[in-house]
């Protein structure tokens, strides 16, 4: 650490003997000027503010206690002095001990008996600047915890509050929080950021508000427009994460700061907009949003059920119109982003819990990388949700796919089987999927796919099939053998044979 020195002398010769024979770098120290008087030592160490001042006690003008004495009665910034004075001057040197000033060179200027001296002054500054850095840090944090409690306030909190927190406000015209929402992964990084560049602010405070937010409470003058302060802190953070997922957003000013909570709470609403927003820069503003309102009312029960309908089916267009569909009434009622999020974090575990009954350890395994408890946390938008929600119900149905596949291959054989067995009864497609535990629109699927034609026509053709056989025996009338393979309506019988073999039953038994 490095301490900034003024010295002040008469003598010129003086002056230019203690730059050049004064290592003053490598004793810590940097000279950042020179004068020649106390008058004008009291206006550079108003400019130049330095730890330490070196002074010759007997100069023209203001000598160099005087100037000491003058510039503590005026309550400026605390400095260090040490004196100059030969061995005539006695007198001076006690009376700088008066004042409390215990460094004193003797003249001539020796560099080695300066420098032995100098390094107890540095250690002395050393001491102090971290003390205050300390006792600043300190009181900083407790500000911190302060302010975070008026966070908790209800609206109209009329508690008693600390003394120190009142002079805090009173310091500044109007007070307001700035909310920021990225994700866990990158909290840590980014709330080092803006320590950093806090650190160099006036009236600004950090807050830890959760794992994935923070807050910038800051004081400032109206005139200043929304605090000079506060936008180059967020110019900057802008700069540094542009691309990244970091929403931003600041709530509605209030004269004083004991009324914080009203800020947070206007904040935490505009934050909400960025969920329908697909960008992620800029600062969303409450002035900005404040007549528009979010919807609460849902009932997800039709997502969920239509949802879960299509992935049960293996119906991909089905699911993704189900799921873009609702993303747009989401839209069209600005629904509330913590309701949407329900909605979907209730889907997806729905189809987890599916997914695990339908494959078990090989769905499990499959859907290890979606995390859905880290999706609650996240600062993820709508589009982005929507993006997961389809990516996961294409998965989903790529390996119930697989899996039915693999299951089909055996299960046709059996289902035509017991086709062949029961088509002279009244067997519909409801009683067979019920017999073979498989939805009916799922075998109509199967049995299109493995035999080329639907459920109906398939037994269709068995009927016809048995009748031209039958025919041919010759023993029975034509509408007992409609009757023995399964038709109730002779009509019915005649239009299906003839739709298939060209001709009436009569024309085919006498052609052969």
């Amino acid at each position: 650490m490095r301490f900034k020195v003024l010295l002040i002398d008469d003598e010129p010769g003086a002056l230019e003997g203690m730059q050049l024979w004064i290592d003053w770098e490598k004793l810590g120290f940097e000279v950042c000027g020179t004068c020649t008087n106390g008058a004008e030592g009291l206006k550079a160490m108003a400019e130049l503010s330095p730890d330490l001042v070196v002074t010759d006690v007997n100069m023209p003008l203001m000598s160099g206690l005087e100037m000491i004495e003058e510039w503590r009665k005026s309550g400026n910034k605390s400095i260090s002095f040490a004196i100059i004075s030969g061995y005539s001057e006695f007198e001076y040197a006690r009376k700088a001990m008066r004042y409390g000033i215990t460094h004193y060179l003797l003249k001539p200027v020796e560099p080695e008996e300066a420098a032995g001296e100098l390094r107890k002054i540095y250690s002395e500054l050393l001491h102090e600047a971290e003390e205050k850095q300390w006792s600043e840090m300190a009181l900083v944090e407790e500000q911190v915890f302060l302010i975070r409690q008026l966070l908790e306030d209800s609206p109209g909190s009329e508690r008693e509050y600390p003394d120190n927190l009142i002079t805090l406000s009173a310091g500044r015209e109007a007070w307001n929080i700035c909310l920021i929402q990225t994700e866990p992964t990158m909290y840590a990084e980014l709330r080092g950021a803006a320590a950093g560049l806090i650190s160099q602010e006036q009236a600004m405070f950090l807050i830890d508000l959760a794992m994935n937010r923070l807050g910038i409470v800051f004081g400032y003058s109206p005139d200043q427009g929304q605090a000079d302060g506060v936008c180059r802190v967020l110019a900057k953070l802008a700069a540094r994460y542009t691309g990244q997922r970091a929403a931003v957003a600041i709530g509605a000013p209030e004269e004083s700061l004991l009324h914080l909570a009203n800020c947070y709470k206007t904040a935490e609403e505009a934050l909400k907009f960025k969920f329908y927003d697909p960008e992620y820069t800029g600062v969303i503003s409450y002035a900005s949003i404040e007549d528009r309102h979010f919807q609460y009312h849902y009932d997800p029960t039709r997502l969920v059920d239509n949802a879960m309908e299509a992935l049960t089916l293996l119906n991909a267009a089905g699911y993704r119109e189900t799921v873009t569909a609702e993303a747009e009434l989401f839209r069209e009622l600005l629904l509330a982003p913590e309701i949407v999020k329900k909605a979907i974090y209730h889907l997806m575990y729905k189809m987890k819990e599916h997914m695990e009954d339908s494959l078990g350890k090989k769905a499990s395994d499959a859907l290890a990388k979606w995390d859905f408890s880290a999706l609650a946390d996240s600062a993820l938008g709508l589009n982005e949700l929507l993006a997961l929600l389809l990516s996961l119900g294409d998965e989903c149905i790529d390996l119930l796919s697989e899996e039915q596949e693999l299951k089909s291959q055996g299960i046709v054989q059996e289902i035509n089987e017991y086709i062949r067995e029961h088509y002279r009864e009244r067997l519909t497609i409801k009683k067979l999927a019920k017999h073979f535990y498989l939805h009916p629109v799922y075998l109509g699927q199967l049995l299109m796919k493995k035999n080329g034609v639907g459920f109906n026509e398939w037994v269709h053709n068995l009927r016809i099939e048995e009748a031209s056989r039958l025919l041919l025996e010759n023993k029975l009338r034509n509408s007992e053998i409609a009757e023995q393979v399964g038709y109730v309506n002779y009509s019915q019988f005649l239009k299906q044979f003839e739709k298939r073999m060209g001709m009436s039953p009569g024309e085919y038994k006498g052609r052969n």
